[in-house]
């Protein structure tokens, strides 16, 4: 174990092996204590706190997407909150249209928010929203189409640093805009909810709470197997290259646009994902999610967790949301400070967040095998 510990690519390995293997036994521990125990038993997990660890795993899955950008290329994206939003928009959709004719003013084809409004139909980007298939399509088109479009534009132009950073907020801010309008359809800003069913099973059923929170863990599963798969390809060393020396990547004959791009798609469907999947254990979407403070935070979460190792990104995310549920209900108007607080000491004091905190102590533990190489070089320098 410890040789393999040593060597840079096992340890890459085992990180994978690691994450899924803690997401496996989390999964089934929550998923046996919620069926096997009644209430009031020691071991019991509740309905209430299988969404909630769900929604966590959303957070988790979102950072993960946040890690791949900035961590790997370089691209400090404070916009990915629209990515997030855009995804829960979509799965949003699917499930007004599953109320049919419960919703408050009983018409089985517009949402309530549309009778309201005197809405005689669907908008034409309503059609197909009752589709499974055209609701997963749009899941992962809408974020990826918005990604494509802005970093086609933006990469080519070679706008990089604080000025795209502006410009990925900026994104954002009048998508949230936008989003809030009653004649943009979607329901202004409360947004839409008083969902019912998913794919034809209450939303309210413990049973179906607790397949969300396994759908969720699964994607995160998958999400992070393949940003894991592309870190480690050649396509990953050469995004990596770019993040620390872009013009030289450019002087080989790369084309470091290409890959920002790329990279940017498949993040932004990651988010779209996690989007989704949020949306149905929390039960609303509005246009407060695109709000560009949700995005810095998402930043924040991975400064924490530890920028470009992936799971470091997934710990913030999972640790800072805790924090932020215990904070709230203690002191919610002192949250905000407590998480600036907590993100400067985080850069004073851990520059490698909590992923680097936990590799130091494994190295105190079990330090690295001294190579005949590293000894003759300590002679030398002697």
């Amino acid at each position: 174990m410890k040789t393999l510990l040593n060597s840079s690519a096992s340890k890459k390995l085992s990180s994978l092996h690691i994450v899924i293997a803690v997401l496996f036994i989390t999964t089934l521990y929550v998923t046996v204590c919620n069926l096997a125990f009644t209430e009031g038993h020691l071991l019991h997990v509740s309905d209430y706190t299988v969404s909630l660890f769900g929604k966590y795993l959303c957070y988790a899955l979102l950072a993960l997407a946040v890690d791949l950008v900035w961590g790997y290329c370089g691209i400090l994206s404070l916009g990915h909150g629209a990515f997030f939003a855009l995804g829960g928009y979509a799965m949003g959709m699917y499930l007004m249209r599953q109320i049919g004719d419960r919703g408050v003013y009983g018409n089985p084809e517009l949402p309530d928010f549309m009778v309201f409004l005197n809405w005689t139909e669907l908008p034409w980007y309503w059609a197909g929203s009752d589709n499974v298939l055209f609701m997963i399509l749009m899941v992962f088109i809408g974020p990826g189409l918005l990604a494509f479009i802005f970093g086609t534009l933006a990469f080519r132009s070679r706008v990089s640093g604080v000025y795209l950073s502006i410009m990925t907020q900026a994104v954002t801010y009048a998508l949230m805009l936008a989003f809030f309008r009653n004649e943009m359809g979607f329901g202004g800003n409360n947004g839409l909810t008083d969902f019912k069913d998913i794919f034809g099973f209450s939303l309210q059923s413990p049973n179906t709470k607790l397949a969300l929170f396994i759908a969720t863990a699964i994607a995160l599963a998958i999400g992070y197997t393949l940003s894991h798969f592309i870190v480690n390809s050649k396509m990953g060393r050469v995004v990596t290259a770019i993040r620390d020396a872009e013009s030289r990547v450019r002087f080989v004959g790369f084309k470091p646009e290409h890959y920002k791009v790329a990279i940017f798609i498949v993040s932004a469907m990651l988010a779209g994902l996690a989007g989704a999947l949020y949306v149905p254990q929390v039960g609303i979407i509005n246009p407060g999610e695109f709000s560009p403070l949700n995005s810095i935070e998402m930043v924040i979460w991975v400064a924490i967790g530890g920028r470009g190792t992936l799971y470091g990104a997934i710990i913030g995310a999972v640790v800072v949301s805790y924090a932020k549920t215990r904070f709230t209900a203690i002191m919610p108007e002192a949250w905000l400070f407590a998480l600036g607080g907590l993100f400067v000491l985080v850069t004073l004091l851990l520059p490698k967040g909590l992923a680097g905190l936990f590799a130091n102590l494994l190295d105190k533990i079990d330090p690295p095998a001294k190579t005949p190489e590293s000894q003759t070089t300590a002679a030398e320098s002697k």
